[in-house]
């Protein structure tokens, strides 16, 4: 950081971040009025101090006189840096909120209009274990709900045994794109069924899904045992990090020199003892939280962006963020078609912004698409279940209600069905679960089951 940056004694560098990145989002010049309200927690002088600095580094310019005085972006043009919506579509079919495009307006300025930042040690410190939420409690029941594989009382990792062989495939693949492989599925399928190597492929590409490959099996065969330790996530790194790295000593080990995003103003702390002491935070802090759905979610937020290892950190991410999803018999997040670019502009809004919102409306988009099928796989597989089969008119009755009543809680419909039809209270819990897994795989083929009608159906 500059002492170019630190204009005041007063005055951080975060403080001066968020007013140009409020000016930068606003679609219309902003006065000073406006940033005092805005920022109420700063003096006049400060916002003025900030603004004089902003105007004379060329980040914003000043327009109007007088009263009418206000501030807007300079505008950069670059014909050769991409944007965030670069040559993708993905906003059209990933349901966004304001605050997510918001960042995307954001990452689409030019990499010259943003400010460098570096690693804000408060957005780790200011979370607190099952007081903290990154997701909404809905959002986690939702999830919950649609990621329910009834085998919540079986050791962990028997769901992940049984569709083992299908997991080591999507999730292989599909992460491995998102690091810009080029492998098809079917070349996937081959390479890991059959060990035969795709034509034209470079051998990074294939050592990348081998290495997911075998990080895969690491976690399903050490299910009872795994957690969020320095010994867990160092030997993840190190499978998939192997034959990868140019120094193979980096493998496994806590990076000891200075990294740089690409495409990125955000600049990772360097330090070797810094990053080990606040990789212990994250992962105490991991380990506390009692939810799998925000433990999965808080590892993909913190392990990029503390960037503990020399490289492949978004992979570890990923790949630990399964492992409460395993340890509870839920479905698998295996980012099948997620896009390259979203996932990119995702975490370029926490490493820039200390924004979520565009990686949470990922993450639950990622996680239905990957639930349903895997869901289907499972009932390719399963047994005719002797509870759907025994309560099947309660579990019928229960997702007609459901969807007929889309303004009411779910959960709350769910406990009354079975509360008039006297399920026994030792399989509650079950048929909840069942109702739960069915309300997920609804489609427009299967309403005549349930009694209902496709008008009802799109409303819900």
């Amino acid at each position: 950081m500059s002492s170019k940056t630190l204009i005041a004694p007063n005055m951080t560098y975060s403080d001066a971040q968020h007013i140009q990145q409020y000016i930068q989002l606003a679609n219309n010049p902003i006065q000073l009025s406006q940033l005092e309200a805005e920022f109420p927690n700063l003096s006049r002088r400060t916002i003025q101090r900030i603004i004089k600095q902003l105007v004379e580094n060329g980040n914003i310019k000043k327009v109007g006189q007088g009263r009418s005085t206000a501030y807007k972006v300079t505008q950069i043009q670059t014909a050769s840096e991409p944007t965030a919506e670069y040559n993708d579509n993905y906003s059209n079919y990933i349901p966004l909120t304001p605050q997510s495009r918001e960042i995307i307006k954001y990452l689409n300025l030019p990499i010259q209009a943003r400010s460098p930042i570096g690693y804000q040690i408060e957005f780790l410190y200011d979370y607190i274990p099952n007081k903290t939420y990154y997701l909404p409690k809905a959002t986690r029941e939702q999830l919950k709900r649609i990621g329910s594989t009834n085998q919540h009382q079986q050791p962990a990792g028997t769901f992940g045994s049984e569709i083992l062989s299908r997991l080591l495939i999507d999730l292989s693949w599909a992460s491995s794109h998102l690091e810009g492989n080029t492998y098809s599925k079917l070349d996937t399928i081959e390479l890991i069924q059959h060990g035969k190597i795709a034509e034209g492929k470079n051998k990074q590409e294939t050592q990348m899904i081998l290495n997911h490959k075998n990080a895969i099996e690491l976690l399903i065969e050490s299910a009872n045992e795994l957690a969020f330790n320095r010994y867990t996530i160092t030997n993840i790194h190190a499978t998939l990090a192997e034959n990868l790295l140019q120094n193979p000593a980096d493998e496994g080990r806590i990076r000891t020199h200075t990294v740089e995003i690409g495409k990125s103003v955000y600049r990772p702390i360097s330090g070797s003892k810094q990053i080990e002491s606040i990789l212990e935070v994250i992962l105490q802090k991991t380990e506390q939280i009692t939810d799998p759905f925000e433990q999965s979610f808080f590892t993909m937020v913190h392990i990029p962006y503390l960037q503990p290892f020399a490289d492949v950190n978004k992979r570890v991410s990923r790949l630990a963020a399964n492992i409460p999803l395993i340890k509870n018999n839920l479905c698998p997040l295996t980012f099948i078609d997620v896009p390259e670019q979203a996932y990119s502009s995702a975490m370029l809004g926490v490493y820039e912004l200390t924004r979520l919102d565009l990686l949470k409306d990922l993450y639950i988009w990622a996680y239905e698409r990957s639930s349903k099928e895997y869901l289907a796989i499972k009932q390719t597989l399963a047994e005719p279940d002797p509870i759907r089969l025994e309560y099947r008119l309660v579990i019928k009755e229960a997702v007609h209600q459901v969807v007929i009543n889309p303004e009411e809680n779910a959960l709350t419909i769910i406990e009354t069905v079975i509360k008039q039809h006297k399920v026994t209270q030792e399989d509650v819990s079950a048929v909840t679960e069942q109702i739960s897994q069915e309300i997920a795989l609804l489609h427009e083929g299967v309403l005549a089951r349930y009694k209902l009608k496709p008008s009802q159906y799109l409303t819900y």
